[in-house]
């Protein structure tokens, strides 16, 4: 029987960037708090010289800010910015679900359909650490089943912003409607249907589209 191929180990630098990036688009760093290098490679686990690589990354798509004499922020949430994020986000969103759908193999097309039904189930319990948890897992197994590391590597960024958005302003939010938006996209995916993808892709951007704009306008 042959042996499985061990999993490889992951950069501590790409570990502490997932860490520090799920601490700030769930709040637990909230807008504008302070980031310290040292205190935030203690709470983590990771050792500063690849917490201070992450934090140059986060940097770099503008999670976090550097301000005169106040040193590194957590950046503030850009009401009127974030339509703009949504627009770009759907058009790589098609990109993305298009190829998910004609490139995935058998076990990432289960995969992705078992995420969306966990959604669906975790929406109708009202349970958000468990929806958001599912949407998190759906997220990675379709950007990896895309095999379009360009795309992804553009969309990464604007995700995170949707998730710390969806995180401040939930109260508006209706996670029955995203769960059916999803299981849209997951059954195009799993169906080897790329317009069908592309349809539950363009779905979830019209859902988060209206859910910003009920923010903006209360």
């Amino acid at each position: 029987m042959q042996k499985k191929a061990p999993t490889p180990r992951r950069r501590d630098a790409d570990v502490a960037y997932d860490a520090i990036e799920a601490l700030i688009s769930t709040l637990a760093l909230p807008p504008g708090s302070p980031v310290v290098e040292a205190e935030i490679s203690e709470r983590i686990g990771v050792g500063r010289t690849p917490v201070r690589e992450a934090l140059m990354r986060l940097m770099s798509i503008g999670l976090i800010a550097q301000q005169p004499r106040r040193g590194l922020l957590v950046s503030p949430i850009d009401l009127a910015n974030h339509l703009d994020v949504i627009q770009t986000r759907r058009v790589l969103e098609r990109v993305i679900a298009s190829c998910t759908a004609r490139r995935a193999n058998a076990a990432e097309r289960q995969q992705i359909q078992e995420c969306a039904d966990r959604m669906v189930a975790a929406a109708g319990k009202d349970d958000l650490k468990a929806y958001m948890r599912a949407d998190h897992d759906l997220d990675t197994a379709n950007h990896t089943a895309s095999r379009n590391a360009s795309a992804v590597t553009a969309v990464v960024p604007l995700v995170t912003q949707c998730r710390r958005f969806w995180y401040a302003y939930q109260h508006a939010g209706e996670i029955k409607e995203g769960a059916r938006c999803h299981a849209l996209l997951a059954h195009g995916i799993a169906t080897g249907d790329e317009a069908r993808a592309v349809e539950g892709s363009d779905a979830l951007m019209d859902y988060l589209e209206a859910f910003t704009r009920r923010v903006i306008n209360n």
